[in-house]
């Protein structure tokens, strides 16, 4: 599907950054059914890395913005993870840039509807939802673990998305909740009703997307 994705499109160099934007997510089919990556398929991924190789200079922490080097540092090395476990290392690779640090954590010790402990969890959960092409059966590291610890911090994000209608971030840090529902840690939320009012109340591609790997990791 990605091979011919590329072979079609009328600009080749276009189809391939848009396997780059895509990341982990392009294994999705793969991971959540069972089946073997073609291998035409691992070449064209492997080529996107190629064509455009993954940046070195990324900082060793996030900025205080929303986006920056770390969050494309953090889904090139899903890509190349994905793409190397899934070929046995048998396809060339160019080396990702070193992971940076994950998103600060939600305060720790902080009363539960406090103002410290408020402060934390909006912000963290909505860089967590930047992360959530990494919520997939196969990877596994720091920002995995991240969620795995703070599982209320997600839940409450997604919460609070919803009631912002703001439901690409819900789809985004639903998925999160999926995924740990998946890795056998109880979520402090049944992501399952949120999938279904986000499809009813919201469209879009990217959306569809989260919400049916989201329904595939439930049902893992």
């Amino acid at each position: 599907m990605v091979a011919e994705h590329v072979e079609q499109a009328e600009d080749p160099g276009a189809a391939l950054a848009a396997i780059r934007i895509l990341g982990a997510d392009t294994f999705a089919p793969v991971l959540l059914t069972g089946e073997a990556l073609p291998p035409q398929d691992a070449e064209a991924i492997a080529l996107s890395l190629t064509a455009l190789p993954p940046s070195r200079d990324v900082a060793p922490a996030p900025p205080a913005g929303p986006e920056g080097p770390w969050l494309m540092a953090w889904r090139d090395w899903g890509t190349a993870t994905l793409l190397a476990v899934l070929t046995d290392g048998g396809t060339d690779v160019p080396p990702t840039a070193p992971a940076p640090l994950p998103p600060p954590g939600p305060p720790r010790g902080a009363p539960a509807g406090s103002d410290t402990g408020a402060v934390g969890w909006p912000g963290w959960s909505v860089r967590m939802g930047q992360l959530s092409t990494l919520a997939l059966p196969g990877l596994d590291g720091p920002i995995h673990d991240a969620a795995r610890a703070a599982p209320l911090a997600l839940a409450r994000g997604a919460t609070r998305a919803v009631l912002r209608r703001d439901y690409p971030t819900a789809a985004r840090i639903t998925r999160w909740l999926a995924w740990l529902h998946a890795d056998g840690v109880p979520p402090a939320l049944d992501p399952a009703p949120l999938v279904e009012h986000i499809e009813v109340m919201a469209g879009g591609d990217r959306l569809a997307l989260d919400t049916a790997i989201a329904r595939r990791l439930m049902t893992s």
